[in-house]
């Protein structure tokens, strides 16, 4: 089944990547188990593409406004858009993004791979001037862990007035609030691990393109190098995307009500969250997105000693290092010590899932006021582990 461009996304998110209505036949594109295929098909062996790929794709394609490239994981996608900048090229980009990313760049650069411009991506102007010679501008929207918000339309049309190409990763927003190549990117990237998947049970990445033409050398560089999805994670990311636009929708609501209690909260600091009126980011979310999603990031009173107290403390949300599925979760990300030095100490990114809103907040209450003088009780920086989680 396909859908067309007059369904609306919440409608794509269920009827597109179908197999054919065929009598007796499945709704759903079964899981493939093959290594190897019979000879003069549309492909010749399992590394060049399967079925339940196909459909994967062609359900985040129709999503997000273009061609869908499916990868092993989200780190995965970005490198292989990294990998379409030719040996020598620049980059500009910032360091609060995705430290997996930040981390490839930096070491594209020790080894004379690439070079990177390092840029405040809220500061439109400074970007525009560090664009004349660029290869990338490397987008990342809601920035993670900050959530602050860049202005990609802005941006976009910055970098094109240049001939610069353009990859926004909208992992944190999803295809449902936010679909880069509407604006002018040229590559939309998704860790679909996340919100795409939506479960906490699969590793899986995904670009999207404008054209074929585009799509083409990623899927060349996902052929040569390896970096091919499973069979099982293809198939549970497909039916994750059927109930994205109502996770989407709860851990929005939910987000936006926890958000506003904590911003009023004596024990916190600082909320960084763009659906909050005050955010800096605010104003742009409305120009641009569907929504602020479900992440934010707050800095309670007291420091990364309390902050890490508080991750410990809670019940209902677990401390753990990845966003976007149903269950709630935090951490203090200045845990991970390859973490960017701009990430302050006490930063606790907050994944807000569909629970029940109150129960969520009685958690999240009585977590801050077990904390108060409760030590941690654990490392303040986790170290020795790779840490190349979200």
């Amino acid at each position: 089944m396909t859908s067309g461009p007059q369904h609306r996304r919440e409608t794509v998110a269920i009827a597109a990547g179908r197999p054919a209505r065929v009598s007796g036949a499945p709704f759903n594109e079964p899981i493939t188990l093959a290594s190897a295929l019979h000879a003069d098909g549309p492909t010749g062996y399992a590394r060049d593409g399967l079925r339940s790929w196909a459909a994967l794709e062609a359900a985040v394609g129709a999503l997000d406004g273009g061609h869908a490239v499916s990868f092993s994981s989200g780190l995965a996608a970005c490198a292989a858009v990294l990998a379409q900048v030719q040996i020598g090229g620049t980059v500009v980009a910032a360091r609060t993004i995705y430290m997996g990313v930040r981390q490839m760049l930096e070491e594209a650069e020790n080894t004379g791979r690439l070079v990177t411009r390092w840029v405040d991506l809220t500061d439109t102007d400074a970007v525009a001037d560090a664009m004349p010679g660029a290869d990338l501008l490397w987008i990342e929207a809601p920035q993670n862990p900050l959530m602050a918000l860049a202005d990609v339309p802005a941006l976009a049309a910055s970098a094109s007035t240049a001939g610069v190409p353009v990859a926004v990763d909208a992992t944190l927003a999803s295809p449902m609030l936010l679909r880069p190549l509407e604006h002018g990117a040229t590559w939309s990237i998704h860790s679909a691990t996340k919100y795409l998947g939506g479960h906490a049970d699969l590793l899986l990445g995904v670009v999207v393109t404008a054209d074929p033409a585009t799509a083409e050398p990623l899927d060349h560089h996902r052929h040569l190098h390896g970096a091919t999805p499973g069979a099982l994670e293809t198939y549970l990311a497909l039916r994750g995307i059927r109930t994205l636009p109502l996770r989407i929708q709860r851990a929005q609501e939910n987000a936006l009500e926890l958000a506003a209690r904590l911003a009023a909260h004596p024990e916190i600091e600082r909320v960084r969250y763009c659906g909050l009126p005050a955010d800096p980011g605010h104003q742009r979310m409305r120009a641009f997105m569907d929504g602020p999603g479900g992440v934010l990031a707050i800095e309670p009173t007291g420091g990364a000693e309390r902050a890490e107290a508080l991750c410990h403390a809670t019940e209902l949300f677990t401390h753990a290092t990845s966003f976007g599925g149903v269950e709630s979760t935090l951490e203090r990300r200045k845990r991970w010590s390859e973490e960017s030095d701009e990430v302050p100490p006490a930063l606790v990114r907050v994944n807000v899932g569909c629970e029940h809103v109150e129960d969520l907040w009685d958690d999240l209450a009585h977590a801050l006021q077990r904390s108060r003088t409760a030590p941690s009780g654990r490392r303040s920086a986790t170290r020795g582990a790779r840490a190349s989680g979200r």
